[in-house]
């Protein structure tokens, strides 16, 4: 076992913590397996990475593809710390709405799986970030798709004064919940289903 799978608040959503192997010399650990990743969260085929480098006091999100383009995503901090957030945005989901926070370190090698279905987005707590993730679709920027970051219905601790926050223009110009009509419809049998 190379990865301990721990379920989170919402269904589907999974925080992985990776076996770390360290020694004087410093340390070794994989930070993916195709195999082990389809046995203990799913069949998902990732097929694009990205990274980003943001100072500290930077937040990006809530941020999602809209169907057919919809991605799951897998991210990590491999420098610095950050708060990463999965925001429930599939309509008739019993937890629609409702969020789960995790930090993200270079220390602690933690990894946060967020599936369709989700708003995504992070703040960064140190004087810089690297931050990386995997997506099972690609880029379609005609589906880009948001709801606020600065919402605060969601009650998102994002251990960040606004003072501090530094947003893109378009990440301020994102609905509320309360004014989002969502793309992503769930139900008890599928899941997440693409709204028609």
């Amino acid at each position: 076992m190379i990865m301990e799978v721990v379920k989170t608040s919402i269904e589907g959503v999974y925080i992985i913590e990776p076996k770390v192997f360290g020694d004087a010399r410093g340390y070794f650990f994989e930070s993916f397996s195709e195999r082990e990743f389809k046995e203990k969260v799913g069949d998902i085929h990732f097929v694009q990475d990205n990274e980003s480098m943001s100072k500290r006091g930077v937040m990006r999100g809530l941020h999602f593809q809209r169907p057919p383009y919809a991605q799951s995503k897998l991210v990590r901090c491999v420098k610095g710390k950050v708060i990463d957030v999965a925001v429930d945005i599939r309509k008739g989901s019993p937890t629609y709405g409702q969020h789960v926070a995790v930090l993200l370190t270079e220390e602690n090698h933690r990894q946060f799986f967020i599936p369709q279905g989700f708003a995504h987005g992070f703040a960064v707590l140190s004087e810089s970030a690297v931050f990386q993730y995997k997506c099972d679709n690609f880029y379609h920027p005609e589906a880009d798709g948001g709801i606020s970051i600065l919402d605060e219905s969601l009650g998102i601790d994002w251990g960040l004064t606004m003072e501090e926050a530094l947003l893109s223009e378009k990440d301020t110009k994102h609905p509320k919940l309360a004014e989002f009509d969502s793309p992503f419809v769930w139900n008890q049998e599928q899941g997440t289903k693409n709204q028609d």
